[in-house]
């Protein structure tokens, strides 16, 4: 017999399903919203992010253009509303290559983000002619120049920017619960279907097993979206990817405070003693740190005021996986980042000897094959998915929020949802030709 009823449970405390619960209760006026999680708000993988944002989205179309521009937009009235309370700013993002041949295919990446609605690409050649540079002033961010620089001129050698996700999240969760949303600390155990329609949840909380009466229920559970689809006795079409960051103090001062996201765009070989080299061969997981390695390493400072922390980021062993809690740490991860973040920053070899006390932690990238968000009605009626928002959840969650709610209160869809939507892998041949796109913008 049902304890309570709610006319929308949510799965997941995360960003994913507290940003839905803000928009269900505080714009659409939907009052028994229950989130449900049996670990604190934001405390699984939301706020293991780097935290950043941005419009910067090549592709085969304009969708996720789309959506990252209606999710800024939300989140800059946000910080507007709120006194700017999580810290948005517009510090940017600069990808940087040594390869002049990569340089021209971040050109044309460049220009079709243009084209898709990013804002206008500046180049900058060193010549007469060239659009004029401004300098972020750090002081009044909402003035800052948006779109893209394309820096060519070595004298000189976007939307984007970062903000603080944990506080984003319990500034939407206090708005949400201050209007009637309630908090259920427990697991999801089971979805009850009678009739092939949602009729009930079943949560193992402290207090023992309670059931709650509802006709609708969303999967917002971040890398545990698989198996609470299977709960509806589904198979969502995910994977996830173990990523991971390291956070040390730049003692020697290397890192300039005000620098924006620092993205390495070439594969590389790390450079490594005799020894080191006969140390590494000895092991499997040791020996393919001597070959080459993939490009994406990134860095941006972190804290404000006196902070000399920043943070490290390399996806170089972003394969499949289980999702296993405690994550599994990769050996030598905080060496092997700060080794290849020196290809971009040579000053960083300074660090090789004596490494400052890294902490390390991360999550998984639940994703698609497309690595698209999965947002929309299940089919079981009155199921919905919130997910696969891969590593762009805290920039996304506000659109894709946005999003899910408009399905779940029967309002007006953006004409990106088909885009999103779980039934877009009913088409092999679309679902085919978006995930042959290499060029994901991921991180």
């Amino acid at each position: 017999m049902a304890t309570r009823s709610a006319e929308v449970v949510i799965c997941g405390a995360g960003i994913a399903g507290i940003s839905l619960a803000y928009r269900l209760a505080v714009t659409h006026g939907v009052r028994k919203v229950l989130l449900v999680d049996e670990r604190p708000p934001l405390s699984l993988t939301s706020d293991k992010s780097t935290e950043a944002y941005r419009n910067w989205w090549p592709g085969p179309d304009d969708a996720m253009v789309r959506l990252m521009n209606r999710s800024i937009d939300l989140l800059e009235e946000l910080a507007g509303a709120s006194g700017n309370r999580f810290l948005m700013n517009r510090r940017g993002y600069l990808y940087a290559t040594a390869e002049p041949a990569r340089a021209e295919a971040m050109r044309a990446g460049a220009e079709q983000a243009a084209g898709f609605g990013a804002g206008e690409l500046r180049v900058h050649c060193g010549r007469a002619g060239d659009p004029s540079y401004r300098r972020l002033a750090g002081a009044d961010w909402p003035e800052e120049p948006g779109a893209a620089d394309l820096m060519l001129d070595p004298e000189l050698i976007s939307r984007c920017g970062w903000f603080s996700g944990q506080q984003l999240g319990m500034l939407q969760l206090e708005a949400a619960r201050a209007v009637g949303v309630q908090l259920l600390t427990g697991r999801v155990t089971a979805v009850g279907a009678a009739g092939g329609r949602v009729s009930e949840v079943t949560v193992a909380a402290a207090g023992g097993t309670e059931t709650i009466a509802t006709e609708r229920f969303v999967d917002a559970a971040g890398p545990l979206l698989a198996p609470v689809g299977r709960l509806l006795g589904l198979e969502l079409p995910v994977f996830s990817e173990l990523h991971l960051k390291v956070c040390l103090e730049d003692h020697l001062g290397v890192v300039p405070r005000d620098a924006p996201l620092l993205i390495w765009q070439d594969p590389q070989r790390l450079e490594w003693s005799d020894e080191e080299r006969e140390f590494l061969a000895a092991s499997a997981e040791g020996e393919h740190l001597l070959r080459e390695m993939p490009a994406g390493v990134h860095l941006r400072p972190e804290g404000g005021g006196a902070s000399r922390q920043v943070i490290i980021l390399w996806p170089y062993h972003a394969e499949r996986t289980a999702e296993v809690f405690p994550l599994p740490l990769p050996e030598h991860y905080a060496e092997v980042c700060a080794r290849g973040i020196a290809a971009m920053i040579p000053g960083f070899a300074a660090y090789f000897e004596r490494l400052p006390r890294p902490y390390v932690d991360g999550g998984y990238y639940t994703k698609t094959c497309d690595n698209r968000p999965l947002v929309g009605p299940l089919p079981v009626a009155g199921a919905c998915v919130h997910g696969a928002l891969s590593g762009f959840g805290l920039m996304a969650s506000s659109a894709t929020a946005e999003l899910a709610a408009a399905h779940l209160t029967g309002s007006a869809l953006p004409h990106y949802a088909p885009s999103f939507h779980p039934a877009r892998f009913d088409d092999r041949a679309s679902t085919a030709r978006l995930a042959a796109w290499s060029d994901s913008a991921q991180l």
